[in-house]
């Protein structure tokens, strides 16, 4: 594991009791970063803090409100002032199907979740960092939202908004100290396959030059770089971690 300088820094991380963002919390916590998770499931938290130990603060949010997501702050800046970091790794994929049978219902929940609680986070976390001049972004995109995965639609259109509001949030930001990115992952096992049928995944791995699914460690690995001080002349930038399949 390559030494990445985390230390001193506070990250909150959204969707971080499972998958992607505990594998990202893992990588912080290695780097010296002190972590607060975000999530929506109190089990899954309780044994995300458990596992993780020392360095962890957690909260239960509901990203999709953003009530929620202003208490979760409010929650947040009480226990720990300073927010460097914001990864927002929360997300769903939901059903796979074509278009025109895509219930209305799961649709907007999928928009509400991936793009619209993405919005809330960044919006209630950023006057703290522009208060400091100082903050890293990453936002979770997909490979579906530069391509369009078909049986995907909902999922596809949302992180194709997640990869336009990085572009339009990291120009707004040029003139300060806080840097935004996105990283776009081809397909990475992780429990959100549970959401996805064989068919769908199968699709997916076929795309993937490599012949192989990523791993949570290695969207981390990025992830916590983008999240350096070192990384101070990318905003507004799409980082694809897709195993050959994405090559612009």
């Amino acid at each position: 594991m390559n030494q990445l300088d985390l230390a001193g820094r506070h990250a909150v991380i959204t969707g971080g009791a499972v998958g992607l963002g505990f594998a990202i919390a893992q990588r912080m916590l290695a780097s010296g970063a002190t972590v607060t998770l975000w999530d929506i499931n109190p089990q899954a938290l309780a044994a995300a803090r458990d596992e993780l130990g020392a360095g962890v603060r957690t909260v239960q949010v509901d990203v999709s409100r953003h009530a929620s997501v202003v208490e979760a702050v409010r929650q947040t800046i009480a226990e720990h002032p300073v927010i460097d970091v914001l990864v927002n790794s929360a997300g769903i994929t939901g059903p796979n199907v074509k278009l025109w049978d895509y219930p209305p219902e799961q649709w907007m929940q999928v928009q509400q979740v991936n793009l619209n609680g993405l919005f809330f986070c960044c919006r209630e976390v950023l006057p703290h960092m522009r208060a400091r001049n100082y903050g890293r972004i990453v936002n979770i995109a997909s490979v579906a939202g530069k391509d369009g995965n078909p049986n995907a639609s909902a999922y596809s259109a949302s992180k194709a908004g997640v990869i336009a509001l990085t572009k339009s949030l990291g120009k707004e930001l040029a003139d300060t100290g806080v840097r935004v990115n996105c990283v776009t992952p081809a397909a990475v096992k992780t429990p959100i396959f549970d959401q996805m049928t064989p068919e769908h995944i199968q699709f997916m791995l076929s795309k993937i030059p490599l012949g192989r699914f990523g791993t949570p460690g290695e969207v981390a690995a990025m992830v916590a770089w983008l999240c350096t001080e070192d990384c101070s002349f990318s905003t507004g930038a799409v980082f694809d971690l897709s195993g050959g399949r994405s090559t612009y």
